[in-house]
C-alpha cells in the first residue's frame, strides 16, 4: 500500500467512524453504504460480516485496513466519493 492509498484509507475510515471512537459500528457502516448508493440491509450485513473478522460487532481500524488491502479497486472508487 503506497502513501496515497494509506492517506485515502485513513480519511475514509475517519468519515465512516462518525462518532470518532476508533471503530465503525453497523449503524455507521449502514450510513456510509447509503451514501455510496448501497441501501439494502442484506448488502450492509454482508459487508459487516466480511469486515468484522473478530466478530465483536465493530470494524476496527486494523480490520478496515485488511479489507482495504484486499479490495484496492473498490477502495479507489470509494475514495473518489469520500
Amino acid at each position: 500500500m503506497d502513501d496515497e492509498e494509506k492517506a485515502n484509507n485513513d480519511r475514509i475510515f475517519k468519515r465512516f467512524d462518525v462518532n470518532g471512537d476508533g471503530q465503525i459500528s453497523a449503524a455507521e457502516l449502514g450510513e456510509a453504504l447509503k451514501a455510496l448508493g448501497c441501501v439494502s440491509v442484506e448488502e450492509g450485513s454482508k459487508m459487516m460480516s466480511e469486515m468484522d473478522t473478530d466478530g465483536d460487532g465493530f470494524i476496527s481500524y486494523e480490520e478496515f485496513i485488511a479489507f482495504a488491502a484486499a479490495n484496492r479497486g473498490l477502495m479507489k472508487d470509494v475514495a473518489k466519493i469520500f
